[in-house]
């Protein structure tokens, strides 16, 4: 039997606060963690890769990448940045080269808006840095006069790929989620493989084809009031269990 819960390590984002940097993780994701994957979250400060990156690696039991205001700056994927667009590149230095080295040493790893885009950038796809301008594709922004319960409320339906892990979680060909993002999968990343689709085809989860535990990103934001949506407990659970296991195996 384990001893103490399993760790979870969240990337903070990096921001400007009264003339002082930050790092900050939105309460909501640490809820989710503590509430639906009973472990324990762990705040993991954005200031670039190196060894530190290797020790984290070493003693969590788990990843979650939270959303965030910021997008994955486009160099990254060689594309331009858009005017006047929230950018953090300490964050960036910090998760994408993050990525692929929790994967390969067999942690859990849940990925979240942000996150679930960093993960693609990290594995070799590319983005949209405005869905809403990309012709035969809807509008996937949150509209921001509205209280946030609306903002956060069901938006529209996600088809679940047949036989996928979201498929198994759910019981069902369909879920309805929330949709709050600019950004969105341009070209999907070679070893990612689609668990979800928007109506317009824009895809809104995937998982890393042959990962040794789970490894999946969502576009929506399953931490919002987590405990009260059926899906997102059964989501944080499953990524929970395999934290426990990993733990054990640790």
């Amino acid at each position: 039997m384990l001893q103490h819960k399993p760790l979870i390590g969240v990337p903070a984002d990096r921001r400007p606060l009264g003339g002082h940097y930050f790092h900050c993780v939105g309460e909501k994701y640490l809820l989710a963690i503590t509430e639906c994957a009973d472990c324990v979250p762990v705040v993991i400060p954005s200031l670039g890769s190196g060894d530190r990156l290797d020790a984290l690696v070493a003693q969590l039991d788990g990843i979650l990448l939270p959303g965030s205001p910021s997008n994955v700056e486009p160099h990254h994927y060689g594309q331009p940045s858009e005017p006047n667009t929230l950018h953090d590149p300490l964050r960036d230095a910090t998760t994408l080269p993050l990525i692929p080295k929790i994967v390969a040493a067999g942690l859990p790893l849940l990925a979240i808006c942000r996150g679930f885009q960093e993960m693609n950038v990290a594995y070799g796809g590319s983005l949209w840095s405005k869905l809403h301008e990309v012709s035969g594709l809807n509008d996937h922004r949150e509209d921001e006069t509205q209280e946030l319960d609306v903002q956060y409320g069901p938006s529209h339906p996600v088809a679940l790929a047949s036989g996928g892990i979201l498929h198994g979680l759910a019981g069902s060909d369909s879920i309805n989620v929330n949709s709050l993002h600019w950004q969105g999968v341009r070209d999907l990343a070679p070893g990612l493989q689609i668990e979800a689709r928007a109506p317009d085809g824009v895809v809104e989860a995937f998982s890393v084809r042959n990962a040794p535990t789970f490894a999946v990103g969502v576009q929506w934001h399953p931490e919002w009031k987590a405990k009260t949506n059926p899906f997102s407990v059964k989501l944080f659970d499953a990524f929970g269990k395999a934290a426990y296991a990993h733990a054990a195996r640790r």
